[in-house]
C-alpha cells in the first residue's frame, strides 16, 4: 500500500485523463445506493478472487464507509503478484466524502444525506 489519499486530493484527480481506478469494497446493494462516479464495485470478501481486474491499473484508490477496511483492501491489492501500480485508501471513507456521488439514493449530485 502506498498510503492514503484525502477526499479533496481524490476529487481533484477525478477530471484527470489518468484518473485512478476507484474500487468500492462495500456490498453491491450499498454500492447501488450511493457511490463515487466511475467507481467499480468489488466487495472486500470477493477481492482475493477478483484482484486480477485491477492488474493493469496504474493508480488504484480503495473506498469503504469510513476509511478503515479500504486500508486492508489496498494492502491486499499491493501484495498481488504482478501488480506494480500505486494503491491508496480514501482516508475519509464515503462518510467524509464531499465530492460528487451518484446512485439510487441521490436526488441531486450535491446530496450527501444517504446512508452508507
Amino acid at each position: 500500500m502506498d498510503g492514503e489519499i484525502s477526499g479533496p486530493e481524490l476529487e481533484a484527480e477525478l477530471d484527470d485523463d489518468d484518473r485512478p481506478l476507484i474500487v468500492d469494497i462495500r456490498n453491491s446493494r450499498q454500492f447501488e445506493r450511493l457511490r463515487i462516479p466511475g467507481s467499480v464495485n468489488i466487495p472486500l470478501a470477493k477481492l482475493p478472487q477478483r484482484v486480477e481486474e485491477v492488474r493493469d491499473a496504474e493508480h488504484v484508490v480503495t473506498v469503504c464507509p469510513h476509511g478503515k477496511a479500504s486500508v486492508k483492501a489496498a494492502r491486499l491489492i499491493t501484495s498481488f503478484e504482478g501488480f506494480d501500480g500505486t494503491v491508496e485508501s480514501l482516508s475519509c471513507g464515503l462518510s467524509g466524502w464531499d465530492g460528487p456521488v451518484e446512485g439510487e439514493d441521490v436526488a441531486t449530485e450535491e446530496s450527501q444525506d444517504a446512508p452508507f
